[in-house]
């Protein structure tokens, strides 16, 4: 936000209109406002929120509707008025406000009271022409609301500052000032971006406590597997948990090179088994040899002791032969 102008009219001490080039007074950069007390700087202060929000900060404001803005200077006939130009948000606007008004009557005697006016401008730099906007006390205080992003409150409390205030703003708690700050600052992107990166942890918090439930769940088929070979350590480490899938898996390794060990003494005892196996087949071909032997030898020597039984009577019957065949000669 940049003030251009300032005029004010009634308002205040000030009885006739004055008018505050900030332009001007900003071309340094920096600018002071000073005087003495009563002078009316708080009430300059007073006239840009006024201009603003249609209210002065804090008791200032007091009991009569606006009408203790008014200068006790100030000559009947002349109307109590604010005007305030500024560009905000890259719009160049002009806010007019004039409190409620008792003046004397156009006829007769005595007084009647004038409601509060309230115009906001724009202006066209294309035409070169302010363009009214409205005219609804409603409407320009949402306008305005919403282009600085703060209400009446917070923008005495951080912007004006006025009579200490501020210090106020700096004992507030932190959710009070993180909303106003927030607000001011249109931290809303940065607000979305801590929403989005909330969102990928919880997904990857999710993703983290499936794949570690699953990591126990192989972690205790493997444990069934390996029966006594090593024992899965107790833990009361849920899936999420820091650490657990760490754990879990210096088991399995361990238990994986247990499970090798074993694996290479297995195979070597197998060798060893097929070696003794085929040494014992050998053995076994020539036991199994040796009493084939041993039983032809038998069978041989009971066939020559039953020769031996018969050759008598093979001599008497081969005697008979042959004096058969003399007689028939």
């Amino acid at each position: 936000m940049r003030l251009h102008r300032l005029r004010i009219t009634a308002f205040g001490p000030f009885g006739a209109s004055q008018e505050v080039d900030f332009d001007n007074l900003s071309s340094a950069g920096l600018f002071l406002l000073h005087g003495p007390t009563g002078a009316g700087k708080t009430s300059v202060l007073d006239a840009v929120c006024y201009a603003l929000y249609g209210s002065v900060p804090g008791v200032r404001q007091g009991s009569g509707q606006g009408t203790s803005l008014r200068s006790d200077h100030a000559a009947p006939a002349t109307r109590t008025e604010v005007t305030l130009d500024l560009t905000v948000a890259g719009r160049r606007l002009e806010l007019t406000r004039q409190p409620p008004w008792e003046r004397p009557k156009k006829r007769g005697t005595g007084t009647t009271m004038d409601k509060a006016q309230s115009w906001l401008r724009e202006y066209d730099a294309t035409a070169g022409t302010w363009k009214d906007l409205s005219r609804s006390h409603q409407e320009i205080g949402e306008e305005i609301s919403q282009l600085l992003g703060m209400s009446k409150e917070q923008f005495c409390q951080v912007v004006l500052l006025p009579q200490g205030d501020f210090a106020r703003f700096l004992r507030a708690d932190a959710e009070a000032r993180g909303k106003l700050l927030g607000r001011l600052f249109d931290t809303r992107r940065f607000a979305a971006a801590e929403q989005r990166l909330a969102e990928q942890r919880r997904a990857a918090e999710s993703e983290v406590r499936a794949a570690d439930a699953e990591l126990l769940a192989d972690a205790h088929r493997m444990q069934q597997a390996a029966g006594t070979i090593v024992e899965l350590p107790a833990t009361d480490a849920a899936p999420g948990d820091p650490g657990l899938a760490d754990s879990v898996l210096t088991w399995a390794a361990v238990a994986r090179s247990t499970a090798r060990e074993r694996l290479t003494v297995a195979h070597l005892a197998l060798t060893a088994a097929d070696a003794a196996r085929t040494e014992a087949q050998r053995e076994l071909a020539g036991v199994q040899e040796v009493h084939r032997l041993q039983r032809r030898f038998e069978e041989a020597r009971e066939r020559a002791e039953r020769l031996d039984e018969r050759a008598d009577e093979h001599r008497r019957v081969q005697e008979r032969m042959q004096r058969g065949r003399k007689a028939e000669a």
